[in-house]
């Protein structure tokens, strides 16, 4: 199939199936001209990294992940490599919650009529 159907099958962008193959994770055959073809397998691995995108995974990580995801094989370095991304992931929750609850703060000084704000 070309581009544009497996686009449209695994409900991606054409831009995106480009970015996958730039990145290793995707490959296609050509035709004469030049244009990309792929198997049918591929809908459903690009509906995997959409997956694995999704949990917050980089194309660095899936790249190295997919080998075992698509096996099924549950080695110690992808569970490794898995509960580091998750930790990773926790770090920037808690980022995150630090940073609401600073605007948080903002928010209440700005609402205190005794720090000079007038609310119009």
């Amino acid at each position: 199939m070309r581009i544009g159907e497996l686009a449209s099958e695994a409900g991606v962008s054409v831009r995106a199936l480009r970015y996958y193959e730039e990145q290793g994770l995707i490959t296609a055959g050509r035709s004469d001209s030049g244009q990309r073809h792929y198997r049918a397998p591929a809908i459903e691995r690009v509906k995997l990294i959409q997956m694995l995108y999704e949990a917050g995974l980089s194309s660095k990580t899936i790249v190295e992940l997919l080998p075992c995801v698509e096996a099924q094989v549950n080695t110690p370095d992808s569970r490794a490599r898995l509960a580091a991304e998750r930790a990773r992931i926790d770090e920037q929750i808690a980022g995150l919650t630090r940073t609401r609850d600073r605007l948080d703060a903002v928010i209440a000084l700005s609402e205190d009529p005794a720090n000079g704000c007038v609310k119009i």
